[in-house]
């Protein structure tokens, strides 16, 4: 075997198994983790020097380039990308979120699956990896006992597959003889599956993600003579001419007349494409449109029926690599995909770890701990949920140009703002009123507004809106209350409780209440409204007339009161996205007004309820 020399290096290491001349298959690059002392290095040094893909100089040499394999199958390369420990990697793989397709996992056959390569593992699951090819290694230390590399097999399969990383192959093998590695063993004769080369080749991620929804994240906007070119990689799905492809966040919508050769990204080494009428994921493309839309990079490109998730909110999990721990209220610059924007870090929900796949709370992450948090942006942003799509649903955080995490976009428990932001009516006209405002408030005695209550079940929102709701038109006003369980035996009886109908169901609300308010009434909302930018849509319908009321109790407090029973069947699980125990409940960040029901009567926070509204609301008296 060649002398291979140690690793000087910090960044990760690449080396390629290219099919042969000529061919322009996508490559297939896995990414190999392995905890200190499991064979790692050893491993993948045998493996590309019994391939012949290792040059005298040893691996150090190989660099990014390609090194041929002779006889390899025409179905693509396959790239090795090794990093000196977690670390490096990881931050390799925030420079760059797309860069694994795949990974090669090595475990130790006498460690088994201990705690060190479970953590490799789910850095997998974090980097959006789905398929994994596990090497069991040094079999020689464990007699080559097949009943031994079954128990870990098992342990392996059911771990990654909790984690959502499928096992493709589970090979044992010996990287210091070379056993299962390119050349079938006779050590372990009870072994009749692949050799880690072949289960290598047999990779069909280009396949698996080119049934996903098509996904091209917008690279560049140029042009190439009198044709307007908008380039990108395609990491899922297909695209032909003809197709209308929607652009996200923007929502621009425009048919692909042509497919330009496919641009060079300057660091595969293959020659563009020649024009063609479609091309796939994994491939570099260009393309023109019919009609000119406003198209810029950072978006992205996708069939109008399959459009990404549009959300300025999601919960990322993620491992944090800053030398500061990660605490709530940090802005940090988020990239995802070719779009990169500042986000604030809500909150640090908890720890996670893949030991127990359990979770704790937490308020800070400290450096390399694995954890949940709420990230905010002010605009929208265009992604998917990684278990949807897991080249559009990785992502990296950022400061100064220093990549401090790597992590999967999680949706659970947030709406798709897509479908609230559209305007689907046309030919529509606003209708002038023949009674104007300061008529109907001179009428009333009062201005029209919205009262918004929002806050967690139990926090007593329809108990004050009923009490105010009496007080009021005692005194004259033009008073109403919207209640949720009310509004959802009618109105919006034919909605449940997901993110989106959640989301839906206020939305409806909103507008209703802002129409009561043109009427000159005081509407009153008690409705939990967990999401603020639900609340913010609400806001933008009512205008000058609303305000926010943040009905405040601690959750310890509405258990208490639990007047529906509801968080005991919700502990229980018999209520799924159940909002402060299974979904999120976002607290107002300003809102006119906080009554805290933990500390006050019921008697007391309506009067401070009915001296707020006669303060915005009722006319000035001579």
């Amino acid at each position: 075997m060649t002398n291979i020399p140690p690793k000087q290096k910090s960044r990760p290491q690449t080396a390629a198994f290219p099919s042969g001349a000529g061919t322009d298959a996508a490559a297939r690059q896995v990414v190999v983790l392995g905890a200190a002392g499991h064979g790692k290095s050893s491993l993948v040094e045998r493996l590309l020097h019994d391939a012949d893909a290792l040059p005298a100089v040893g691996l150090e040499a190989i660099g990014p380039g390609r090194v041929p394999l002779r006889g390899a199958p025409d179905d693509g390369d396959i790239v090795l990308v090794d990093a000196p420990g977690a670390r490096a990697l990881l931050k390799s793989m925030a420079a760059g979120p797309s860069l694994g397709d795949a990974a090669l996992l090595v475990i130790d056959a006498e460690a088994g699956l201990d705690a060190p390569s479970r953590r490799h593992g789910y850095h997998a699951y974090l980097l959006g990896i789905g398929a994994a090819v596990v090497a069991v290694n040094a079999m020689e230390l464990i007699g080559h006992a097949g009943e031994r590399f079954g128990r870990i097999e098992a342990e392996c399969r059911d771990f990654l597959q909790a984690l959502g990383v499928t096992a493709v192959q589970v090979i044992p093998v010996s990287a210091r003889s070379g056993d299962n590695l390119v050349e079938r063993s006779g050590a372990m004769p009870w072994y009749d599956g692949p050799t880690v080369l072949e289960a290598l080749r047999g990779l069909r991620t280009g396949d698996a993600l080119g049934a996903l929804p098509l996904r091209i994240p917008v690279r560049d906007v140029g042009r190439i003579e009198d044709r307007r070119v908008i380039a990108g990689r395609i990491e899922s799905g297909r695209i032909k001419v003809g197709d209308e492809v929607l652009f996200s966040p923007s929502n621009g919508v425009a048919r692909v007349s042509g497919l330009e050769p496919r641009p060079d990204d300057g660091d595969d080494g293959d020659d563009p494409a020649e024009t063609a009428e479609a091309a796939e994921a994994g491939q570099y493309v260009g393309f023109t449109l019919e009609d000119q839309v406003f198209v810029e990079p950072g978006e992205i490109a996708s069939h109008v029926k399959q459009a990404p998730v549009e959300t300025n909110v999601f919960r990322g999990r993620l491992v944090w690599l800053g030398a500061e721990p990660l605490e709530a209220g940090r802005r940090l610059t988020l990239r995802l995909g070719t779009m990169e924007t500042t986000v604030t870090v809500e909150a640090v929900e908890r720890r996670i770890g893949p030991e127990d796949q359990g979770a704790a709370a937490a308020g800070t992450l400290e450096t390399e701990a694995a954890g949940e948090v709420i990230l905010r942006a002010r605009a929208l942003l265009a992604l998917d949920a990684a278990a949807d799509n897991p080249r559009t649903g990785r992502f990296a955080l950022f400061d100064g140009g220093e990549a401090l995490a790597v992590g999967v976009v999680d949706m659970e428990g947030y709406p798709d703002q897509r479908p609230l932001m559209g305007v689907k009516s046309t030919n529509v006209s606003l209708v002038e009123h023949g009674v104007s405002d300061t008529v109907r408030a001179t009428r009333n005695g009062h201005a029209g507004g919205v009262l918004w209550f929002t806050g967690l079940s139990g926090a007593g929102k329809s108990t004050l809106a009923v009490e105010i709701e009496k007080r009021l038109f005692t005194r004259g006003y033009q008073v109403f209350v919207l209640d949720g369980d009310n509004v959802r035996q009618g109105l919006n009886a034919n909605l449940g409780f997901s993110p989106e109908d959640r989301a839906e169901n206020i939305r409806r609300v909103g507008e209703v209440a802002a129409l009561f308010a043109d009427a000159g009434m005081i509407v009153i909302t008690a409705f939990i409204s967990p999401y603020r930018s639900d609340r913010e849509r609400a806001r933008q319908a009512g205008g000058a007339r609303f305000r926010e009321v943040h009905i405040k109790a601690d959750i310890a407090t509405c258990e208490d009161r639990d007047p529906k029973g509801l968080y005991k069947r919700a502990r229980a699980g018999e209520i799924p996205e159940f909002t402060g125990i299974s979904a999120p409940y976002e607290a107002p960040d300003d809102p006119e007004l906080v009554i805290d029901t933990a500390a006050n009567s019921v008697d007391a926070a309506a009067n401070a309820l009915i001296d707020y509204v006669e303060r915005e609301f009722e006319l000035t008296r001579d």
